[in-house]
């Protein structure tokens, strides 16, 4: 039996996506927000505090999400893309969350390799999982179930808060859809949810690159890298076939794929949105939605056309931002919005703080806590380091700094020809990054800023050198010769 004062402490409930794209939550108020497309996940803005500027430090599935339970970059966790093991036996927020008398459970996409440490109970898809009937690896063995993997997650979750936990403790629930990651395939109810609706295109969808060479050299473009079979259902549904005309060439199948990407990626939404609707009317009857901290994040922003793309990984606003929507009765004022910088690392700190926790100091995240409650510390960073380590679909290492207001990324690796190639950014002027400033003389100023507040972060975090190139820590000039 919980003491008192373990049963007063508040619940979380921790709602994660794969692959949300700030722009597709309506309370972001974006060009698609006239579609009303995620009321349920809106009730959390409306009702709590929406934070405007949360980012990831690396733009990419297990990464991020290995950053979430540890409270460190990935230099940090080990685990700098989705190919390499991830070490388990390292320390994680959820280790730790049971000394307060929490129970802990997660359900749905993990994407890091060996088995989940740490919680009561796990539930979680192998990889990627499957859209359709997945599996799910379990401390008993696996399980095959039947349905969509969005109702599948959220029926076990359910079942779980329903019959498995003690009502008398107070609890930490993660539900992590697979939705809505590529192949975006929705559930059969929403497949042709919106194959009527014109959705509206950003402006930089035939974006030339003009000043980033290396962004120029993608692989994830809407009309060259986008499969209309494997990644359209073209072969599937009969709707798709006359909206992607085979006589259909240059801009105008462009325009086509994007009608029909955002239909199935909008229709994964809308099934994520009903799960988070049937789990909150949960809490609401049975009578502890105003003890439970309800929060939405995702593991990473994503691409809906914007510079002609879809995926993520840059560090470019689209792919660098995650939405983050918190309500937590009686703390955070409602309807209101938050606008310092935040990053992921700071996600397992706060579930520590929450509980009356402390947080160990190898977590380089700091607490939300006072934010939440509108109380933003004197020393609240000003400045956020990302890093990204792949290859894959065309892209570049590169890691980089953002002050919220100016961003400059260096590219290292082969494809610079062992040259680093550096990119600023006039974010309030300049909020698409169409114009690389870096060459700018007017510019000499703040890029030596920039770098000064780059190399202050990498020793702050304690990036190690080797991994980011020839960079030497005796030459501490502001500008390092070898690191131009």
């Amino acid at each position: 039996m919980a003491s008192s004062a373990q049963a007063d402490k508040p619940n979380i409930l921790w709602l994660f996506c794969d692959d949300m794209a700030v722009n597709a939550i309506g309370a972001y108020e974006s060009r698609f927000a006239d579609m009303n497309p995620t009321p349920n996940i809106d009730r959390l803005a409306w009702e709590g505090i929406r934070f405007d500027k949360c980012y990831v430090a690396n733009s990419v599935c297990a990464p991020s999400r290995a950053t979430l339970l540890t409270g460190k970059h990935s230099h940090k966790n080990g685990l700098r893309g989705n190919l390499e093991d991830f070490d388990h036996d390292q320390m994680q927020f959820q280790k730790m969350i049971g000394q307060a008398g929490y129970q802990s459970a997660i359900f749905g996409k993990t994407h890091l390799r060996g088995d989940v440490q740490g919680f009561d109970h796990w539930e979680t898809l192998p990889g990627h999982g499957k859209y359709e009937n997945p599996s799910l690896n379990t401390a008993n063995g696996t399980i095959q179930t039947t349905g969509h993997s969005s109702d599948v997650i959220t029926d076990h979750a359910l079942n779980w808060y329903c019959t498995r936990r003690d009502p008398d403790k107070p609890f930490i629930l993660m539900v992590h859809y697979k939705a809505p990651h590529r192949k975006w395939i929705p559930a059969s109810r929403f497949v042709g949810a919106f194959k009527d609706k014109i959705f509206p295109e950003p402006k930089t969808l035939f974006d030339d690159y003009e000043t980033r060479k290396l962004a120029a050299t993608h692989a994830m473009g809407i009309g060259k890298h986008m499969k209309v079979e494997k990644d359209l259902k073209a072969d599937r549904w009969q709707h798709r076939k006359f909206l992607l005309d085979e006589s259909l060439t240059g801009e105008a199948l462009v325009h086509a794929k994007y009608q029909a990407y955002l239909q199935d990626y909008f229709a994964c939404v809308a099934g994520v949105d009903a799960s988070v609707g049937r789990l909150l009317a949960q809490l609401k009857a049975d009578g502890i939605y105003d003890n439970t901290i309800v929060m939405f994040s995702s593991d990473q922003g994503f691409y809906l056309g914007e510079h002609g793309w879809f995926d993520k990984r840059w560090m470019y606003e689209e792919s660098f931002r995650t939405p983050f929507l918190v309500k937590w009765s009686g703390v955070t004022t409602p309807g209101s919005s938050n606008s310092d910088l935040v990053q992921n690392i700071d996600f397992a700190p706060t579930f520590l703080d929450i509980a009356g926790v402390d947080a160990p100091g190898e977590m380089q995240g700091e607490s939300l806590v006072p934010l939440f409650k509108g109380q933003t510390p004197t020393d609240w960073r000003k400045s956020l380091y990302y890093h990204y380590y792949m290859t894959q679909h065309g892209t570049t290492p590169h890691e980089g700094v953002s002050k919220g207001d100016f961003k400059l990324i260096r590219f290292y690796g082969e494809k610079t020809g062992g040259t680093d190639q550096w990119e600023l950014f006039d974010l309030e002027t300049d909020s698409a990054e169409l114009n690389n400033l870096y060459d700018n003389p007017d510019m000499t100023g703040k890029v030596a800023e920039l770098k000064a507040e780059l190399f202050r972060l990498r020793d702050y975090y304690d990036v190690p050198d080797e991994k980011v190139g020839k960079v030497q820590r005796n030459n501490r000039d502001g500008h390092r010769a070898n690191f131009r």
